[in-house]
């Protein structure tokens, strides 16, 4: 059985009854347990994830690998927190094992806004040094939904 995090996690639509009936508590622990979490800060946030490819709606989307010369007292946390602070930022991690100490994600409506993003707000931030983006070109699977497969529409011509 899940803990009542996990389902969270997976579906936030779940109602406090069927959250109730999957984990064994009632609907008031339910409600408890949830109102502290997100007291707690445990709970951050409710997402929805989209399919835009679906939409009609153009969307571009780009993983950014940041190098960073850590500052003394604060290691990367005061560049941490000079990047996420841009509205286009939609993640931010510390990574190892790489050649770059952070990765950025980031949406935007064309490739032009994502590569303005990095040439005029990121890269002069101080303490980045080097940066280099990737661009996703198609999605499938993210946070353990997969994305289903769209057919491809065959065009076909008449002549008269």
């Amino acid at each position: 059985m899940k803990d009542l995090l996990h389902l969270l996690e997976d579906d936030s639509t779940l109602t406090h009854a069927q959250l109730a009936a999957m984990t064994g508590m009632t609907e008031g622990e339910v409600s408890a347990a949830v109102a502290q979490y997100e007291k707690d800060r445990i709970i951050l946030g409710y997402k929805t994830i989209v399919d835009w490819d679906r939409t009609q709606q153009e969307s571009v989307t780009a993983l950014i690998e940041v190098s960073v010369t850590p500052t003394r007292g604060e290691g990367f946390d005061r560049v941490a927190q000079r990047i996420y602070q841009y509205e286009e930022v939609e993640s931010l991690y510390l990574m190892s094992g790489g050649a770059y100490d952070m990765t950025v994600t980031i949406s935007g409506r064309t490739l032009k806004e994502v590569a303005q993003f990095v040439g005029e707000k990121l890269a002069p931030i101080e303490g980045v040094t080097g940066t280099a983006t990737h661009f996703i070109l198609k999605k499938y699977k993210e946070k353990h939904l997969i994305f289903p497969v769209q057919e491809l529409q065959e065009e076909r011509f008449v002549f008269e």
